[in-house]
């Protein structure tokens, strides 16, 4: 599901439907992370939310980024192991990402992975596949 939402009315009850309580902070993060298609880490969404002035923390950012992750609400992706980001197109898809630009960009995710995807262990299943290729510079 992608959402698009600008309106910090809908914002706060989008948050509220999906089990979050709409703090001004968290309804100022969603209306950034949530505003168009796009993929954002945590500095830039700090960077938006505080546009220059010390408004919401560090810790604000990334424990609501983490929250809204678990929620549902947006989608993490893990471009590296120092680099993650957060979009609001939740559904199944991938990514290629860009080593020397730092830029994330979505691609079809109708690959058969179904192929090359081991059983899971036994009492488990398989809930997701999210792939993220890492290009750079030939």
């Amino acid at each position: 599901m992608e959402l698009y939402v600008r309106n910090t009315t809908e914002l706060a009850n989008l948050l509220r439907d999906y089990g979050i309580t709409a703090t001004l902070q968290r309804v100022e993060i969603a209306g950034i992370l949530l505003s168009k298609k796009q993929h954002l880490s945590a500095e830039q969404v700090m960077g938006k939310v505080n546009q220059g002035r010390s408004i919401v923390s560090k810790a604000t950012v990334y424990n609501t980024l983490r929250l809204f992750a678990k929620k549902g609400l947006v989608k993490e992706v893990i471009a590296d192991p120092t680099k993650i980001f957060y979009e609001p197109k939740t559904e199944s898809h991938h990514h290629f990402y860009n080593v020397d630009t730092g830029e994330l960009t979505d691609f079809n995710a109708d690959l058969k992975m179904t192929d090359i995807i081991p059983d899971a262990p036994k009492g488990m299943m398989v809930k997701g596949v999210d792939v993220t290729i890492r290009v750079g510079a030939a």
